[in-house]
């Protein structure tokens, strides 16, 4: 009922907020919820919106539309190349943004991908590298800069993931692996229950958000990272999931505008939102699992495999926070 409430009757604000001399950073901004989120942060002055996207043409094409509709120069909108199926790629982009930018005020993780296909990508299975390990990889490799941009400009930056109320939908199996085993057992075809891997891709990315917190807390670090659920929204990301959620998006699904306005506001808010999951603009609870004493035990396994899985993709990352 609570989700038929947020997707029905639950009305979101517009942002209203000025992103004047801000820089500001959308992967998967090519489409749907990126794209639009990336068109109120330049239609509300970001001094500079980069579109991180796969696919150059198609992310050039979202820029020149988002130029048009919101009527500033093109310089404003630039496209950068990034393939979160491929660590090395993840690297290259980071290095650029640390290199080229002089800072980065919002950093939206948006990219994601959701399919009923077992397909290995990286060194795992394509959900769980790109909603979960690259994402992370990411997020961790830019926050070296973002807590520069917090001395160098006094303010105070945000990381935001997309996430899921999907979340909730899984009793994640995997949580029964030996330990140390999470991440290869998810990496296991033969093993894999597809109809829940989306939902367990997004549970990782929670548990991780909610880690990280504990480890730099709010009042000790000087960037804000959180996690956002923007609803049911019609946008590309389910086009591998069948005619079943066609006709449920039809019903039920808000636009990709307004499931935007959720990422606006979450990359947006304060410190009181570190380590926290936003719905509908506010604050919101997790799953039952997530707070679990059961959930808090997987939480901490997932995070140790984690950080592990990334000082081996990328040395060092973890010193660098």
């Amino acid at each position: 009922m609570g989700f038929l409430y947020s997707q029905l009757c639950q009305s979101l604000p517009a942002p209203t907020q000025l992103y004047l001399g801000k820089t500001v950073v959308v992967t998967g901004g090519n489409v749907g919820l990126g794209r639009e989120a990336a068109r109120h942060f330049a239609r509300q002055g970001a001094t500079k919106v980069v579109l991180a996207v796969r696919n150059l043409e198609k992310g050039n094409a979202a820029a020149d539309d988002i130029i048009k509709t919101t009527g500033r120069a093109k310089a404003t909108i630039q496209v950068w190349q990034l393939d979160m199926g491929d660590y090395k790629s993840v690297k290259q982009f980071a290095e650029r943004a640390k290199r080229e930018l002089d800072r980065i005020d919002i950093f939206l993780a948006n990219a994601g991908v959701a399919k009923m296909t077992f397909e290995t990508v990286a060194d795992n299975e394509e959900m769980i590298t790109v909603n979960f390990i690259s994402t992370f990889l990411l997020a961790l490799l830019m926050l070296p800069k973002l807590k520069e941009t917090a001395q160098k400009f006094n303010t105070r930056p945000t990381l935001t993931i997309t996430s899921s109320e999907v979340h909730g939908h899984t009793n994640f199996p995997e949580k029964a692996a030996p330990s140390g085993q999470i991440l290869r057992l998810l990496a296991d075809a033969s093993q894999a229950n597809m109809n829940e891997r989306y939902p367990v891709s997004k549970l990782l990315g929670v548990f991780c958000v909610r880690a990280f917190a504990m480890r730099f807390p709010s009042h000790s670090y000087p960037v804000t990272v959180n996690c956002v659920n923007p609803g049911l929204c019609h946008s590309e990301l389910a086009r591998h999931l069948g005619f079943a959620m066609v006709i449920i998006k039809a019903i039920l699904a808000r636009s990709s505008e307004v499931g935007s306005r959720t990422l606006v506001h979450a990359a947006s808010s304060g410190p009181e939102t570190h380590g926290q999951y936003l719905s509908d603009c506010k604050i919101a609870l997790p799953s039952d699992f997530v707070l679990s004493a059961e959930g808090i035990e997987a939480q901490e396994r997932v995070w140790e495999e984690l950080t592990q899985s990334l000082e081996r993709i990328s040395p060092g990352i973890m010193a660098d926070l």
